[in-house]
This record gives C-alpha cells, structure tokens and sequence, in this order.
C-alpha cells in the first residue's frame, strides 16, 4: 500500500486506502518530541507527499505530548536552533497536501502544542491542557507558536499564553475555536475518524487544492483563485459529482410529482354514477 513498511520506535502506525493514523508513543519520555521521533515524523510526511491522504495524530499513554525533549533542549547551541530541527517538521507537516487532524488528550504543551497548531483540525478531550511554557524554561516557542497561534485565536490571548504562561483547558480551548469538538477519551480516535470521514467523503483533488490555496497570502488572491478552480472545472470529478447532483435532483423532482399526483387522484370526488 505504501512505503511504510518500516519499524519506528517513537510511533505506532496504522493506514488505510484513504488515511493514515500516528500515535505518538514513548512512555518514557511522556511522548516528548525528540530528535528520532521528528525523523520518523519526516518519514510519515515523505510517504504522504507521495501518496497524499488524511493524517490523524495522537498520542498513547493519556496524552498527545509532554513537550520537547528538555534534555535534548538543554545540549542544543545556537547552530541547533538555526536548523529549524522541530520547525521544519511542524512546518512541513502544516503544508501536507492532504488535511491533518489532530487529536488531543491530556497535554499538548511547548513542542507538542505547536505540532497541534500545525494541524488544520484539533479535536480534545476533557482533560486536554494546552500551552507554551518556553519562556519558563528560558527559550522561545520557536517552532510556529509566535505566529500561527496568533493566527488561530488572536494576539491578547496568543500573548498571554506565549509570555505569562497561560495554559488552556479544553473548554477554554473550545470558546476560543483552537479545538472544534470535545470527547472522552474512548470516543476521541472515533470522533477523529468520523471527521476524516467527512473529509473523505468530498472530492480529494478539491480538497488538496482548497487546501493550498487557503494558505496562500492575501496578495494573490482573487487570482489564484480563478487559476485553481479553471484547474477543477476541467477534473473527471466535477462533472461525474455534478452529475450525479442534477440527477438526484432531477429523481427528487420526479419523486414529488408523483407523489403530488397520487394526493390529488385520492381526494378527487367520486362522480361514478351521478348525472
């Protein structure tokens, strides 16, 4: 199906014709993003280039992610940083042509709370606490924190996570739109399928396209806008989905008619035998 065939020691692996699943998992460390679980997050994402599907991220052992790896954190210079070692990964994770669903439990903070804002869908539990700590520990959130979180719920509360410290339970979370569903713990890898489901169920070459454009800068629209759809107006798809929706209109219509029909000849009078 893929060329995932190989052994990972930082994730767990499940993939189907339509989507792939991650589980991050490595008690030891409380799922802590280090340096080999960003490789085999590289290797996730070249097999998705290729092949494009959905991607649902989670994690084992009661939560998405501790954070980064401190210790390796604590060893790393000034050249490390300029490697962009985890902003890289997130950043190529965000740019996937297919949509990314993560779904969250227990923690999701520094590193493991910018791997969720790269998703394009973040689903959580009740338990969920989510947040950047960095200054805390005397470095930045500098893995997409200082720009996409203020993206996605605004500059106060985006400040007030990144500069005093703020975590966001899962209901805070939610009034802020940073996650769009809440489920217990059971439900939530169920719930993330049900939303690759619906995604699935759309046309995917739209999708990726819809996809990129979404993120594209201001400046270029509406023009890329037109470029992309002249693309899709000329795809097998739209005219199959067209289609079928004029036809099932069309059964609706035909449906109603003789429905309507039916109600008239039974409450017509009966005038058989009257002069």
């Amino acid at each position: 199906m893929s060329g995932l065939d190989r052994e990972f020691a930082r994730l767990r692996l499940t993939e189907a014709e339509d989507r792939v699943t991650v589980t991050l998992d490595h008690a030891p460390t409380r799922n802590a993003i280090d340096q080999q679980m960003v490789d085999e997050l590289h290797a996730i994402c070249a097999e998705l280039e290729r092949q494009p599907r959905i991607l649902i991220l989670t994690g084992a052992n009661g939560l998405f992610v501790s954070g980064a790896d401190i210790a390796q954190l604590k060893e790393r210079r000034r050249d490390d940083a300029l490697l962009g070692i985890n902003s890289g990964i997130f950043d190529r994770i965000a740019r996937l042509p297919m949509p990314v669903i993560a779904a969250l439990e227990g923690y999701a903070l520094g590193g493991g709370a910018e791997l969720a804002y790269a998703a394009d869908f973040r689903i959580a539990t009740p338990n969920l606490k989510i947040g950047n700590p960095e200054t805390a520990l005397g470095i930045m959130a500098a893995a997409g924190a200082t720009w996409r979180l203020k993206e996605l719920v605004g500059e106060p509360l985006a400040k007030e996570i990144l500069l005093a410290g703020r975590q966001l339970t899962a209901q805070e979370a939610l009034a802020c739109h940073l996650i769009t569903e809440i489920h217990e713990p059971d439900d939530l890898l169920t719930a993330a399928h049900a939303l690759a489901d619906r995604i699935a169920q759309q046309d995917a070459l739209a999708v990726r396209i819809t996809k990129s454009v979404f993120h594209t800068p201001r400046e270029v629209h509406p023009l890329i806008d037109n470029l992309a759809q002249g693309m899709l107006f000329e795809s097998d798809a739209k005219f199959a989905r067209m289609q079928g929706f004029l036809d099932a209109k069309a059964e609706r219509r035909a449906r109603r008619a003789a429905q309507e029909a039916t109600k008239s000849e039974a409450s017509a009078p009966d005038t058989e035998g009257q002069e």
